[in-house]
């Protein structure tokens, strides 16, 4: 029982650092335990998906918050950097969510979300299929191994 807590619990904390704005990646730690221990590829692939959409609601969560801090000589986003998100998603829409496992824009794509305010009950389901299609993606993909 403890190896298997430590192996679905490092790898959802692994999943949970990756989706937030620090540089972090879980998928070969997946690949990983598919391949070298017996645990079912289905429940590896819920504690990874389940932590990194964890990780996402961490960078909605600042995005929703960075509004505030707008306008502050500290700023920790470019104004035009912000302006340019808001645009690139008002113009994609909620459906780009569905790409916020793209490594690179997936991550600053979940914030912006949150600074336009985006409904969490649309927010948390889309970026779940994309998160989640990926893990079960790189879990097959290590299986034919």
């Amino acid at each position: 029982m403890g190896a298997a807590l430590a192996a679905y619990g490092g790898l959802a904390l692994a999943a949970f650092v990756a989706a937030t704005l620090l540089p972090a990646q879980s998928e070969a730690l997946l690949a990983g335990l598919v391949i070298g221990t017996d645990h079912p590829a289905w429940a590896l692939v819920l504690a990874a998906g389940t932590g990194n959409v964890a990780g996402s609601l961490v960078n909605y969560a600042l995005g929703r918050g960075l509004e505030r801090l707008r306008g502050k000589p500290w700023f920790p986003v470019p104004e035009a950097a912000l302006a340019r998100a808001q645009r690139w998603y008002a113009k994609g829409g909620r459906w780009t969510l569905l790409l916020a496992w793209l490594p690179v824009v997936g991550d600053p794509l979940t914030a912006v979300a949150g600074v336009m305010r985006e409904r969490l009950v649309v927010f948390v389901p889309l970026v779940a299929i994309g998160k989640f299609g990926r893990y079960a993606a790189v879990a097959w993909a290590a299986a034919q191994y």
